[in-house]
């Protein structure tokens, strides 16, 4: 059918000078909708890989929740999902620090992502040497059960133990959330 017919409405395509048609596409058409296609692509990566698993070496610890992984030559900041640990400058900041630390520094890690956070880290779940270092920080009383983000319900009985046992943070008399100190003046 020829474009005229095709276009009975009036409006026709713009024909690029020198541009080779196929079925009513300029090549320039079909190279704009290639580039559409690619930033559309880009844009979507960092959800597409949000779904995956990361391995390596752990090369560094930030604090009670967040590890630097070493994934294919890569450093990569991974926080640690459903848990939230004493920031740095609270109380228990560097034992909580320190926890993860003894638990996964140097250590061979297999990371389950399931998101990015808006400073780029992965958010996953954590395993070094086979341990999962999420639920261990809750077990050990060195991070709170995250409820604004948990799924995982088996890690509440572990908050509470640790709670009863007055293991790590729970050893003070008054411990106050992450969430909540980072919110004080």
């Amino acid at each position: 059918m020829p474009i005229s017919r095709r276009f009975s409405h009036g409006f026709r395509p713009a024909r690029c000078h020198g541009a080779r048609t196929t079925e009513g596409f300029t090549v320039a058409a079909l190279c704009k909708l290639c580039g559409i296609s690619v930033a559309l692509f880009a844009a979507l990566a960092p959800a597409l890989a949000a779904a995956s698993e990361l391995s390596g070496r752990v090369v560094g610890v930030a604090d009670g929740d967040t590890l630097t992984l070493l994934h294919a030559q890569t450093p990569v900041r991974i926080r640690l999902a459903e848990i939230d640990a004493p920031e740095k400058a609270q109380p228990f900041g560097q034992r909580s620090k320190q926890s993860l630390s003894d638990l996964c520094y140097g250590k061979e890690a297999l990371v389950a992502v399931s998101a990015q956070d808006k400073y780029g880290r992965s958010i996953g779940r954590v395993w070094c040497a086979g341990t999962d270092a999420n639920a261990e920080q809750v077990r050990r009383g060195m991070a709170w059960v995250y409820d604004r983000y948990a799924t995982d319900k088996t890690l509440y009985p572990l908050q509470e133990a640790a709670r009863q046992a007055r293991n790590g943070l729970w050893a003070d008399p008054a411990p106050v959330r992450p969430w909540e100190w980072r919110r004080l003046p």
